[in-house]
């Protein structure tokens, strides 16, 4: 890929995933194609969406040592977009127009505001373009 794409949380906790090769295969190779690339770019939002599914809610839980380990090899490293107040009312105009739900408009705005032309996400309309952002569903 030559453009700057966003990863959305559910393709960290798919990485994960031993019910769903495919989607396994899939995610683990986006993430490990952006960070080879430096391409691929997450929010705060991701880190702490993903820190909270992979830490309480995984099948098997990552203990804190490795969610750790995890966050400063893998997630710190793509994180691109912090919180800002002009972050937030991105969003809320988003939501506004777009019909999204504030969290899914939160990870639009940050993809937006990261120069990403693609957003990869399961959870969202495919191929729905906002602003200068293409969803895509890589499943």
């Amino acid at each position: 890929m030559k453009d700057k794409y966003f990863l959305d949380t559910n393709i960290f906790i798919y990485s994960f995933d031993l019910s769903a090769k495919k989607k396994q295969k899939k995610a683990q190779d986006l993430i490990n194609e952006a960070l080879s690339t430096e391409k691929g770019v997450i929010s705060y939002q991701v880190i702490q969406e993903f820190l909270n599914v992979s830490t309480r809610k995984f099948k098997v839980p990552l203990n804190l040592f490795d969610a750790k380990i995890y966050l400063e090899e893998v997630l710190i490293p793509l994180c691109e977009v912090d919180s800002t107040a002009e972050l937030y009312h991105y969003a809320l105009d988003i939501q506004e127009h777009g019909r999204f739900s504030f969290y899914d408009s939160l990870i639009i705005a940050g993809a937006s505001r990261s120069g990403c032309s693609i957003l990869y996400s399961e959870e969202m309309q495919n191929n729905r373009t906002i602003g200068n952002v293409v969803i895509k569903n890589p499943f």
